[in-house]
């Protein structure tokens, strides 16, 4: 079958699972009343987002890996590549749920796992990938027409990259549709980036990725009808970090996740800024709360900061097809 065509297939399969999924899975987490557990420092705002459904994530990666292993099996592009993606996707996936449900059980936003027991399972989860891509000898960077081998210090960059990624996806999801719309564009200038370089499986995994997030806009746009929570987050983020790490463009995260690097950046700042000085440079992080005290509403800094990745990864993208 055309390559063309199979992208669009696991596009579409994805958004329409997606969306069939949701429906019973946001009438189950209702009936078992797995809702979100709001911080206590969030904004004000925020305490009417009590008792929203979460683990949405769950109906998110399911069915990206229905549709990727489907289209994939029909264009017999079922490589090692794209098992380990989808892999380490649902790894993630089940790493995050483990964190919500310990949100869930003890009902409290930071009762989840601890924050060393989360990295532990993402630095665990990410050295599936790092492992590969060594064995397989692709331990180099790619720099525009240059590369630099970065030899066995690579899978130590594999596994913080990856790290860093997921939890900056995680940091994104504080809003209703922030996370899944820029996640959404980001994961399109992957596909295409993947199809340059002839990584159609990726490119497949990618596209799937991008319907199924769309279709998830549906039930998680303000006002949300359900969270994707660390399920959703944290594997979206090590998914993004994994595509780039296979298809050999990670660098290029700075600009397609450049909305993701923000959002982390401006938690860094933040915190080095406080401990040194004992002000803060942001009325509150990650950046879009800061934005939300400024008086934006969350459909407006939800949809400046999609186009925001939107401009940067079509420049991404451009510039990826000149280099290339």
């Amino acid at each position: 079958m055309d390559f063309n065509i199979l992208i669009i297939v696991s596009m579409l399969v994805a958004f329409v699972l997606t969306l069939l999924f949701g429906v019973v899975y946001i009438d189950f987490l209702k009936k078992k009343m797995y809702t979100q557990y709001i911080l206590d420092d969030a904004p004000e705002r925020h305490a009417q987002k009590a008792g929203t459904p979460t683990t949405g994530g769950v109906f998110i990666i399911i069915p990206i890996i229905l549709a990727s292993l489907a289209a994939l099996t029909m264009n017999q592009t079922l490589t090692p590549a794209a098992l380990i993606t989808l892999m380490t996707l649902f790894f993630f996936m089940l790493a995050g749920l483990s964190d919500d449900i310990g949100k869930i059980k003890h009902k409290a936003n930071k009762a989840g796992l601890t924050p060393r027991n989360k990295l532990f399972l993402q630095i665990a989860i990410s050295i599936l990938p790092a492992v590969y891509m060594t064995i397989s000898g692709q331990t180099y960077l790619n720099i525009g027409q240059y590369s630099l081998d970065l030899h066995y210090i690579y899978p130590f960059f594999v596994i913080l990259f990856m790290t860093g990624v997921s939890n900056a996806v995680n940091l994104t999801d504080g809003l209703d549709g922030l996370a899944s719309s820029n996640i959404a564009v980001a994961m399109a200038a992957c596909a295409i980036i993947c199809a340059i370089t002839g990584h159609t499986d990726l490119a497949i995994i990618s596209a799937a990725t991008v319907g199924s997030a769309i279709a998830f806009l549906h039930y998680n746009r303000y006002p949300a009808k359900v969270f994707m929570g660390d399920t959703g987050s944290l594997a979206l983020g090590g998914l993004l970090g994994t595509i780039a790490v296979m298809g050999k463009f990670e660098l290029w995260i700075l600009f397609i996740g450049i909305v993701f690097c923000i959002e982390t950046l401006s938690v860094i700042i933040q915190v080095t800024s406080f401990k040194l000085t004992g002000k803060r440079v942001f009325k509150m992080s990650p950046i879009h709360h800061h934005f939300e005290l400024c008086g934006w509403n969350e459909n407006k800094i939800v949809t400046v900061f999609s186009l925001v990745t939107l401009i940067f990864c079509t420049i991404a993208v451009v510039l990826f097809k000149i280099l290339w």
